[in-house]
């Protein structure tokens, strides 16, 4: 009998950053977000089938591979609910590529500068709440807060990058405006859309998944690295196409086709993402740790709840979902 598919499990090995870039680069397949909402359905339930050895007589394993990708790129891994299809991280292409791009082209105005800085933190907040820990509920008051926050954020670097580069810098610097604005806005939106985790703690469990503690620092640790990989994801594109295009705007046919610079900004960059969102996704994992002990000198009441829950078997490490 053949051996069965670990439908809980990567297909490749999560421990490498090579595994992770597999796995990632198959998950978060465009793809995936013009599937309809009637495929989605019958994967997930394909999926819980297969879980519990109930699967259709003839179902193939390409057929379960496929569901499975199809469940992980459009359901939450805590919850099991359907994301929004604009907060998935399959969604980071086309949607990435679209804004960075537009941010890109039109920095020369305020207007602009602050228009294309708030369409990007409404996509980013979106896209932060998707894929937040869904074990810690955030409140509507601190989603509104975390929102409007990340967002001022944003437009207040920008602008005051603006204004401060407009004086002091050169055109080509002044390129520079939206990665400037992106990763300050990144460091405040992501934490306050996730603030319950850092507040209450999030779950950590042994390693077979079984839930015996909270920890805030585990929370903190997961988001630092999210907040890296965001930055990491954005900066190839929004570093490199400046001089890219300082370059090529030099040239008479390229002056001669300005209409066509939005469009050709926005192209480049979707290249970029859609090697760098599978790389900026695994640059950590995403079964998470840290060491029991961690909690003995940082948050020793948990670590007492810890000792309590058990015993003398207390596990050497700690595993949380840092979420995406």
């Amino acid at each position: 009998m053949p051996e069965r598919l670990n439908i809980d499990g990567p297909l490749w090995d999560q421990s490498t950053f090579v595994g992770r870039f597999k796995h990632f680069l198959w998950v978060t397949d465009p793809r995936t977000c013009i599937v309809s909402e009637e495929e989605l359905d019958k994967a997930k339930i394909l999926v819980e089938q297969y879980r519990k050895h109930k699967e259709p007589p003839g179902t193939t394993v390409e057929q379960v591979i496929y569901a499975k990708k199809l469940y992980e790129s459009a359901f939450h891994p805590d919850s099991g609910e359907k994301q929004n299809v604009f907060g998935r991280m399959s969604f980071q292409v086309p949607g990435g590529m679209a804004i960075t791009g537009a941010m890109l082209q039109w920095y020369r105005t305020p207007f602009a500068v602050v228009f294309w800085q708030w369409v990007n933190q409404s996509f980013n907040a979106l896209v932060n709440y998707t894929n937040r820990n869904a074990k810690s509920p955030t409140t509507t008051t601190q989603l509104l807060v975390a929102y409007v926050s990340a967002t001022g954020s944003a437009m207040a670097t920008a602008l005051g990058c603006k204004y401060y580069w407009t004086k002091r810098a050169s055109p080509f610097v002044q390129r520079y405006v939206p990665f400037a604005a992106v990763a300050a806005a990144n460091c405040v939106n992501i934490p306050l859309m996730r603030q319950n985790e850092l507040l209450y703690g999030i779950d950590c469990s042994d390693e077979n998944g079984n839930i015996v503690a909270q920890s805030r620092f585990a929370a903190a640790k997961g988001i630092t690295q999210v907040i890296i990989s965001r930055i990491t994801m954005c900066a190839p594109g929004m570093l490199i196409l400046p001089v890219i295009m300082e370059r090529l705007e030099k040239y008479r046919w390229m002056q001669r086709i300005s209409v066509l610079h939005g469009p050709l900004q926005v192209l480049a960059v979707g290249c970029f993402l859609s090697f760098m969102v599978p790389t900026a996704c695994g640059l950590f994992p995403q079964r998470c740790s840290i060491k029991a002990t961690t909690l003995e000198w940082l948050e020793p009441e948990e670590y007492e709840k810890l000792k309590k829950k058990c015993g003398n078997n207390i596990p050497p490490l700690l595993y949380f979902n840092k979420g995406l």
